[in-house]
């Protein structure tokens, strides 16, 4: 009987008492020591420095610290650093005067003046230039600065928030970022932990971004989806390079495109499944009490390396490529554990597939450009053995 597992929320996460966390889910510790965090910081003009992958939620955090803060009234103004061309940036931040430089027909205020009274989220500040980076230097110690092409000093009251994917103290000995800034920034740190290092919270986001959509009128169907109980091991396997946006996305494609209301293994993206298929647990090995290290190790690799090529059709180049070889070891290691009779075996049941009409593996659906690749790539797998 199949299985699937519904995954529902019926409870705010722990760690959230006396503060306002919109969006936020998770219960995972790291998850509540970051709750913790902000609740602490919130209530004070510390300036804040998140660090943390891209898609781990930097912005929430300086948004929630702005909300729970005093200036929760004034405005939360976010400006991605990183996005701003250099030259660009200076009149962003800080505003110009007319004339200020060609095209500067009228004068503009910029972001501090904007966030007066509030907050200012710098996002991706490791990419601001060493001579911006002087400038917002003053900012910080003296809480004014000037417009472009103007020498009037304009004093605001804001406080600073900061985030960054880099890592500044590499970028300080690289010469790239200001330690004296670093400094200034890094009152109050706080990290984000990347997604996969808080698998248990990603049943909750799952749940919470379909409840999200679900909200969105005219877009997504109002029909529960649920997961099967397999395709769920595979996401919770999964390490999640783009972090919780990714998943998003992702939650959000089922929900648009799924025709089921069920998420089986078949719905997933190639590339969850093709990075978990290697997740093989030390009990999974043939172990015993007088269990040999190195026989085991050479177990683990003649099994990880068959599982490579057979996934690949045997096409020794894409095998290589899975498993982050070079193609010229990965045909020493098949000669070296001596591989002629799997690939006999994998032959003759591609034969047999051809001889019934029915297409196996990915050969079906190969163009006639890749097929031409695949017979290449196994004409020189033939004349190996």
């Amino acid at each position: 009987m199949e299985q699937t597992n519904d995954v529902t929320l019926d409870k705010a996460p722990s760690g959230k008492t006396g503060i306002k966390l919109t969006d936020f889910i998770g219960d995972h510790p790291k998850m509540l020591e970051v709750f913790s965090t902000i609740e602490k910081v919130a209530g004070t003009e510390s300036t804040v420095l998140i660090t943390g992958e891209s898609g781990t939620g930097k912005e929430l955090t300086a948004k929630a610290i702005h909300v729970n803060s005093s200036r929760c009234g004034k405005p939360f103004i976010v400006l991605n650093c990183g996005a701003i061309p250099g030259e660009l940036l200076e009149s962003e931040l800080f505003g110009h005067d007319k004339g200020a430089f060609t095209g500067a027909h009228q004068g503009r205020t910029g972001r501090f003046e904007a966030a007066d009274g509030g907050s200012i989220f710098l996002d991706e500040i490791g990419d601001m230039s060493p001579d911006l980076q002087v400038k917002l230097l003053r900012v910080l110690e003296s809480q004014s600065f000037e417009r472009v092409g103007s020498t009037r000093p304009i004093h605001v009251d804001v406080r600073i928030i900061a985030a960054t994917n880099k890592n500044l103290e590499k970028a300080i000995r690289q010469g790239n970022f200001r330690e004296d800034l670093y400094y200034r920034l890094n009152v109050i740190p706080i990290k984000m932990p990347p997604l996969r290092d808080r698998k248990s919270d990603i049943p909750l986001l799952i749940d919470f971004f379909h409840r999200k959509m679900g909200m969105r009128k005219n877009t997504f169907r109002e029909k529960k989806i649920t997961y099967h109980d397999d395709a769920l091991s595979l996401l919770m396997k999964y390490d999640w390079p783009g972090n919780i946006r990714e998943l998003e996305n992702l939650v959000e494609r089922f929900s648009v495109l799924s025709e089921s209301d069920t998420i089986k293994v078949d719905d997933l993206p190639a590339a969850i499944n093709d990075r978990v298929q290697f997740n093989v647990q030390p009990h999974l090995l043939d172990l015993n009490k007088n269990a040999d290290f190195n026989v085991v190790v050479q177990q683990f690799q003649k099994s990880l390396i068959l599982h490579a090529l057979n996934k690949t059709d045997w096409v020794k180049a894409k095998a290589a490529e899975m498993l982050n070889l070079n193609r010229t070891t990965l045909v020493e290691k098949i000669k070296k554990m001596d591989l002629e009779d799997e690939y006999k075996r994998f032959r003759d049941s591609k034969l047999e597939g051809s001889n019934t009409g029915q297409p196996h593996g990915d050969l079906g659906f190969l163009s006639c450009g890749e097929f031409r690749q695949h017979r290449s790539e196994q004409y020189r797998t033939d004349r190996l053995f």
